[in-house]
């Protein structure tokens, strides 16, 4: 088998060939799907292998005193001998794992061939493709947890053993110094238990992760900005929690602590950073200090992790086994969110290079996770059925079995402009999915798409991707007037169904659409009204929180004018461009409103050029949609306002978001691009493919998009509003 390994005296890291360990009595043989770089813990082992000798002595005064005590002891000669040989040798990197149960050994039945597990220890847990790991060192995965995700569980154990040190209460305001893998990890748990959450950290694109995370405010420890924070936020009183992520050599993080604690605060050091603690600070306040030992109680007892002699429940709640587990449940329930850390997911045959990318700043990470050749995905989760009066659904039909190895296989049918900008790029290299086949009707263009993203069949004939058993889910990426058929004919072809905007051009496609759901039981379906999931329109939402009173939204739309020959304009056939493209905006007010509206009035300027759309909602609520084509380039494509309950929501074209009320909100930074959703909507469509769990939209509520879009239509011929009567 494979290992990564590292000369200490030399700095040469290496993917070796080394035996297949023995499955030994009382732990399992795991074949690793995805290991976790520590970029923190393993970069400083790395860059201190690269050192001088003497930068070496510098770096580790501790193992500098044992060196001179073994000299005191043995004599310069055996002690120099012992040092050379143990440095010139080859040690293991890695200690955060998912794998695959390969071999039980005698002792163990909490386990089977063929489960999925989290691992732990930096000596079992290491970037190789087979480790033996002891029976507490390891927890089995929920079921529908990516591997991916659950090879953060050492990580994770860290971060929620710090947090445990910290004993948060409701309420209370922490500040985390160092926005790092740990630092990030702990944010959210904090988060998730009640905490207000300040972020310290020089690196501005951490501090906005961190936000995005959860955390109130972030920012550099050099500015006022923190200091202000915590002065508002605490009423001037300091934060009850300080946890120190940080590494280095700088005693900023301790001086910083003091100066921001409260009387008789805590402050728990989680990282490895200097701790000359200024004593008057530290008296004066009488701070808590504490120190988190890695994954928590078991850790560095042998009888504990290498005999598995398990501490009583009833005197240590937590152990490192049962951290590592409850880390695991808090992903599995969406708790706690490690996707938004993983910077880079590299082949473990390019381990070396990605060290070496790592390690000269070439590769910017929060973190990276190694791939191995047989990586699992999630198991399989049963889909839950509901059902709903407004779609009448046939036989439930169940999501198809999944293989917890297989990927998800996603076809294409259309691999235009669309497909190929918006779409296609976020999925060609997403962990877990494979482009099985692309279906267009000219042979160069599906040919183009193949060698562009990778699909493994090209061809011009539907019914081999309808009739492939092996294909979970068919994107529908053509032309809008092709949209229902397609859909329709896939749905009864029991496949899951992305069909990207609109769903149906008149009435009669759309209950075409629900036919098929009826006659199949299949409502397997998303609409790539993919809006609602961009993350600064998810952050402004979160940020401006419930209401109680109805609410008045204005979304404008600065459509603008299309080129000459667009085949948009081909309205006879293609509907119109508010038709083709009016149900984001539908879609996103009423996400936003928590509601599907109950009637749509339409009025247009001549030639409909410029529609003014309003939507009445059931809790009296009203949303004012302009689509207007007619407006200066240069001017943002789309803004909007939601005002209620004495609070505003602002929405700048993607680019900037901001809450007034008793308290007011901006948005952090610029982002680098317009976010308009569709990476997180793609993740969330293929989580549901993968795991048979909940569309990431109710149908009922793609249907009553579709039809308030459709209705509009019907408003401007008639003059006068139209009630949506629901279905039964």
């Amino acid at each position: 088998m494979k290992q990564v390994v590292q000369n200490y005296k030399s700095g040469e890291l290496a993917v070796l060939d080394v035996p297949v360990p023995g499955c030994k009595p009382g732990g399992v043989l795991v074949r690793t799907a995805y290991s976790l770089i520590s970029t923190g813990t393993e970069l400083m082992k790395v860059s201190e292998a690269g050192m001088s000798m003497l930068g070496k002595a510098r770096s580790r005064p501790d193992q500098v005193a044992k060196v001179m005590q073994s000299v005191a002891t043995n004599g310069m000669s055996a002690t120099y001998r012992k040092v050379i040989n143990q440095l010139d040798s080859y040690t293991p990197l890695g200690y955060s794992l998912c794998g695959v149960v390969e071999q039980v050994g005698p002792g163990i039945d909490d386990v089977a061939v063929g489960d999925l597990v989290a691992c732990a220890g930096n000596e079992h847990a290491l970037h190789a493709e087979l480790n033996w790991v002891p029976k507490n060192l390891y927890a089995r995965v929920p079921d529908g947890l990516a591997p991916q995700h659950a090879a953060f569980g050492t990580v994770g154990s860290i971060a929620l053993q710090g947090v445990r040190r910290g004993e948060p209460q409701l309420g209370e305001v922490a500040l985390v110094i160092g926005l790092g893998l740990i630092g990030q990890l702990v944010v959210q748990l904090l988060v998730a238990s009640g905490v207000r959450v300040i972020g310290v950290d020089p690196d501005p694109a951490r501090c906005e992760l961190a936000e995005r995370l959860g955390a109130e405010a972030c920012g550099d420890p050099a500015s006022a900005a923190v200091e202000n924070s915590v002065a508002e936020i605490t009423g001037g009183l300091g934060v009850d929690q300080v946890y120190l992520a940080a590494g280095g050599g700088s005693n900023q993080p301790v001086e910083l602590a003091a100066r921001l604690s409260r009387d008789r605060g805590r402050v728990v050091d989680i990282g490895k950073c200097r701790l000359d603690l200024p004593w008057n600070a530290y008296y004066e306040k009488e701070l808590d200090v504490r120190f988190s030992r890695s994954y928590g109680p078991g850790r560095y007892d042998p009888e504990y992790e290498l005999e598995g002699r398990d501490y009583p429940i009833g005197y240590v709640r937590w152990t490192e086994r049962r951290n590592l587990a409850c880390f695991l449940d808090l992903l599995a329930r969406d708790n706690v969110d490690v996707e938004p850390l993983v910077s880079h997911v590299a082949d473990f045959g390019d381990a070396v290079k990605t060290y070496q990318r790592l390690k000269d700043g070439e590769l910017k990470a929060v973190a990276v996770l190694f791939r191995y050749p047989e990586a699992v995905e999630e198991g399989e989760a049963e889909a839950p059925s509901v059902a709903v009066p407004a779609v009448r659904r046939g036989t439930s039909v169940p999501a198809p079995a999944r293989s917890g190895r297989a990927p998800v296989r996603l076809a294409f049918v259309g691999a235009g402009n669309y497909a190929t900008s918006m779409l296609l790029p976020h999925l060609a290299q997403r962990d877990g999915v494979e482009l099985s086949t692309v279906v267009t009707t000219t042979a160069l263009s599906a040919t183009n798409a193949q060698r562009k993203f990778g699909f493994a069949r090209a061809t011009t004939d539907l019914d081999a991707v309808l009739g492939d058993p092996s294909v979970d889910a068919v994107f529908v990426v053509t032309r809008h007037s092709s949209h229902a058929e397609l859909t329709r004919k896939a749905l009864l072809a029991g496949k899951t169904v992305f069909v990207e905007k609109p769903l149906a051009l008149t009435e009669e496609e759309l209950a075409g659409v629900l036919a098929a759901v009826e006659e199949s039981g299949n409502d397997r379906l998303q609409v790539g009204f993919n809006r609602r999931f961009a993350p600064l329109l998810q952050e402004a939402r979160k940020q401006f929180g419930a209401r109680t009173g109805p609410a008045s939204l204005r979304y404008l739309v600065n459509a603008g004018r299309l080129q000459h020959g667009s085949w948009y304009l081909q309205q006879s056939t293609e509907g119109t461009r508010f038709a083709g493209e009016g149900g984001h905006f539908v879609d996103t007010a009423s996400w936003l409103l928590d509601a599907d509206p109950t009637s749509v009035y339409a009025v247009a300027t001549p030639g409909n050029e410029d529609l003014q759309v309003v939507l009445d909602y059931p809790d009296g609520s009203t949303a004012t949609l302009s689509y207007v084509t007619s407006g200066p380039s240069g001017f943002p494509k789309e803004t909007l306002d939601l005002v209620a309950d004495g609070r505003a929501l602002r929405l700048d074209d993607f680019v900037r978001a901001s809450v007034y009320g008793r308290k007011r909100w901006v948005s952090s930074r610029l982002p680098k691009a317009r976010d308009k959703g569709q990476s997180a909507e793609l993740a969330a469509f293929v989580k549901a493919v993968r795991t048979g769990g909940p569309m990431p939209v109710p149908l009922e509520s793609l249907v009553a998009t579709t039809a308030a879009t459709l209705a509009v239509r019907t408003s401007l011929v008639s003059g006068a509003p139209v009630t949506l009567a629901r279905g039964r």
